[in-house]
């Protein structure tokens, strides 16, 4: 069974930083992949970023303030989130699935999710 674990969420001011993390246990396929994604109030859940072995995805709205990383000693997937904004404010999850190429935004694909974790920036 896998479970994937977030854990770093919290509250902080526009330009602050926060790092979450995402603790993968369960899984044997040297094919997985992992993105994170969020989803605000009435608004549809958005990947932010994604992580395929070398393969490194963000959406634009997060270029050059958020990094995705991974320690595979760890099995532990890492969002480091800078300069962030209200419009960041979200639940976060952690996703993952056995990658076969195409979209990697689209939630459906994925089919191990975490509980999540807030995210609430204050302006």
């Amino acid at each position: 069974q896998v479970l994937l674990v977030e854990s770093g969420g919290g509250s902080v001011q526009t330009g602050g930083s926060l790092r979450l993390t995402c603790v993968i246990s369960g899984v044997t396929d040297i094919n997985y992949s992992v993105a994170w994604f969020r989803q605000a109030p009435a608004k549809e859940r958005e990947g932010v970023a994604f992580i395929y072995r070398r393969d490194i995805l963000y959406i634009d709205s997060v270029k050059g303030r958020f990094t995705i990383s991974q320690d595979n000693a760890k099995n532990t997937v890492y969002l480091q989130m800078n300069s962030l904004k209200p419009e960041d404010s979200a639940m976060y999850y952690c996703a993952g699935t056995r990658w076969s190429g195409g979209v990697w935004n689209e939630a459906s694909r994925y089919s191990d999710w975490g509980q999540g974790t807030q995210v609430t920036v204050s302006s």
